[in-house]
């Protein structure tokens, strides 16, 4: 019997949103595993900063997520590739239904969702045997707050799409990563106080003790690219968050 690889020697990975946080950290884990990636933002100057930082084998191009047709140039212009990961996402938008007008919302979808769904369709081409999509959610599909409707439907969207495209993309495995709370600039947009006030709650109440690392989570994408039995699966890493 063959075994499933361990690494991702040789493997080109596709980083969208791999810039910063979660997605940054999974590109550092690629190169670490002996992988090569192109990270993309919409941010040319992030895009450089990051591939600066990933060494020799990075490259990046910045590309506004939310144009399908921006997205369709990218990926015929990169051309063949192994894994693709998909971790784009602005700074949450809370508030209540009655608060939160339409367009609001749609600008969530945008990105987080039909943007992943762009990216799925113009990248299957290029795919190699053997590759894979990794998404990503959160557990506010899971264990919803007052002020989450936006963000928890983007979510559920996420884990009913992942199901339906490992069913139609087999065999290219998808799957989804759902992290909880995690120390990323996703929480810039909250003052200083205001944001170790919310990992000093959290960390009292999470069974880990502790609110997790983006590198926490990346092990997590670099698992479902090497494991070649997963597939249609929503991976929750959030401390144990939705027990609590």
């Amino acid at each position: 019997m063959t075994l499933a690889s361990t690494n991702l020697k040789d493997q080109h990975v596709v980083l969208l949103g791999g810039t910063s946080g979660i997605g940054m950290a999974t590109a550092k884990a690629v190169v670490k595993g002996g992988g090569s990636v192109t990270v993309v933002s919409s941010r040319s100057e992030r895009v450089a900063e990051a591939v600066a930082e990933l060494g020799e084998r990075a490259h990046g191009h910045a590309v506004d997520l939310r144009d399908e047709s921006a997205m369709q140039r990218l990926f015929e212009r990169i051309g063949p590739f192994d894994h693709l990961v998909y971790s784009a996402g602005d700074a949450l938008k809370i508030g209540t239904l009655a608060d939160m007008g339409l367009d609001t919302v749609r600008q969530v979808f945008d990105l987080r969702v039909f943007g992943a769904i762009a990216a799925v369709r113009h990248a299957t081409p290029y795919l190699r045997s053997g590759g894979s999509v990794v998404l990503t959610s959160g557990v506010a599909s899971l264990r919803p707050q007052k002020g989450w409707v936006a963000l928890a439907a983007a979510c559920s969207s996420m884990e009913g799409l992942t199901r339906a495209l490992a069913v139609e993309l087999a065999p290219i495995r998808v799957n989804l990563v759902s992290p909880g709370l995690v120390r990323t600039p996703l929480w810039a947009g909250m003052s200083e106080g205001d944001r170790e006030a919310l990992y000093a709650s959290s960390e009292a109440v999470l069974p880990t003790g502790y609110v997790g690392e983006a590198d926490d989570v990346a092990q997590t994408f670099v698992y479902l690219m090497t494991n070649r039995y997963a597939t249609g699966q929503t991976h929750v890493v959030d401390g144990g968050g939705v027990l609590v």
